[in-house]
């Protein structure tokens, strides 16, 4: 049992953002009230517990939100645990206030059968967090040939994702985005269009040029974002843009959602914390696909998570080997770990300068890619599921690759000094992580 003393509850599923007490018994939240003391656990289960059943956490000074809800994450299991597995990547989400994860599916195998997807959901039952699977689209994640999609449906699969490669047959997709809609659930994609990709991870502009590298267009981007708009409209299906990064690919979304397509997309902290020139600092750690454009982009992003346009936060956690890392631009793979800095960069980046809200970052970060993902948040209420993050809001912690709990420290923002520090994560009624 765990008792949560005076704690900033903020919650946007319930709307309450107040100081209570919060009592935690069987996985679920018991009660909630102004004040709960040690003595009261008898009347709520009906006989007195000795100090050691009791944990109480004092909460004085901190927030306790839902737990975070990271619908966009790599964890390399199966076919590449030497950068990440299912338990490292588990208590990566932990440490980071994530409770629930949804994996991508570009495994090796990738997750195009029902043995790999049960491999993978029996590992992530053994974690401490809740661990949810995508299946691929296409067989192989070659594009041609759609997978048994009912199938994989039926045995517990999150949703449909080709991340990594975008999905060039339009016919292909067209009938993926029908049958996704007849099983109700929604489908993700990687928009990249190689034609427009001269040299992956890094913006094409100014600093591509001052490094005498081809870089990624915008376009690349755009182009199959106002393709797949189209369809989504089309359709009527649940369409995610992933890892969005381009001012134009924004706007896009933004104007068929107000044409009635029920389309969404990620922003990453990555994407609206740093510009092109992060490349220039952190090397390959800044090198990721899509890249991180402009400031003008990066402002673009910004406006699109204040006005809804962008609907949910992840991290699109990518870890690599330091040796990988190591490679010249070139040829070191793209993408960077994410899971243990998200929260903090998301009050760094958009909270203290005023862009929204702490409830509505815990919104984007919570609530919006649990309702993306089919299923429904209870948030901070009796009778709910105790999933919980503990976090001081604006106290301080500097970021060490010493202290990750993922394999991976393949990050731009080691040695960064961050708000947001966490203290507890619970998921399912149990410390998962304490800091």
């Amino acid at each position: 049992m765990i008792l949560i003393k005076n704690g900033r509850i903020v919650d946007p599923v319930t709307e309450t953002d107040a100081v209570r007490d919060i009592l935690i018994a069987d996985r679920k939240i018991l009660s909630i009230e102004d004040e709960i003391t040690a003595e009261d656990t008898k009347k709520y289960i009906g006989e007195a517990i000795t100090d050691t059943e009791l944990e109480i956490i004092d909460a004085e000074g901190l927030v306790v939100a839902p737990g975070l809800v990271d619908a966009h994450v790599h964890f390399r299991d199966p076919g590449f645990t030497y950068k990440e597995d299912i338990y490292t990547g588990a208590a990566a989400a932990a440490r980071g206030g994530v409770t629930t994860v949804i994996c991508m599916a570009n495994t090796k195998p990738a997750v195009d059968n029902v043995d790999t997807l049960h491999y993978i959901q029996q590992k992530g039952e053994e974690t401490g967090i809740n661990v949810l699977q995508t299946a691929t689209v296409t067989k192989g994640m070659q594009g041609k040939e759609l997978v048994d999609m009912e199938l994989l449906a039926s045995e517990g699969a999150a949703g449909f994702t080709d991340d990594g490669l975008p999905i060039m047959d339009e016919k292909v997709l067209l009938e993926a985005l029908k049958k996704a809609v007849e099983l109700d659930l929604p489908v993700s994609l990687h928009e990249e269009d190689p034609q427009f990709v001269y040299q992956a991870g890094v913006n094409k502009g100014d600093i591509s040029e001052q490094l005498g590298y081809g870089g990624a267009d915008r376009t690349a981007e755009e182009i199959m974002t106002a393709r797949d708009a189209v369809l989504a409209l089309h359709t009527g299906a649940s369409l995610c843009i992933q890892h969005i990064s381009s001012k134009n690919s924004v706007e896009i979304v933004r104007t068929f959602k107000k044409l009635g397509a029920d389309i969404h997309a990620e922003a990453t902290p990555h994407h609206f914390t740093l510009t092109e020139d992060a490349v220039l600092k952190y090397g390959t750690n800044a090198r990721m696909n899509p890249p991180v454009r402009t400031e003008e982009d990066r402002l673009a992003i910004i406006e699109g998570l204040k006005d809804g346009t962008i609907d949910m936060i992840v991290t699109d956690h990518a870890p690599h080997s330091a040796e990988e890392k190591a490679k010249p631009l070139g040829q070191a793979p793209s993408g960077i770990t994410g899971l243990e800095t998200s929260l903090a960069l998301g009050i760094k980046s958009l909270v203290q300068p005023g862009h929204i809200s702490l409830m509505k970052l815990i919104s984007l970060m919570s609530d919006n890619p649990a309702r993306f993902y089919r299923m429904i948040p209870e948030g901070i209420a009796e009778g709910a599921v105790a999933d919980l993050v503990i976090f001081g809001e604006n106290e301080n912690w500097t970021v060490r690759a010493e202290d990750f709990a993922s394999k991976a420290t393949n990050s731009p923002f080691i040695g960064w000094e961050l708000p947001g520090r966490i203290h507890y994560t619970i998921c399912g009624g149990k410390i998962v992580y304490k800091g």
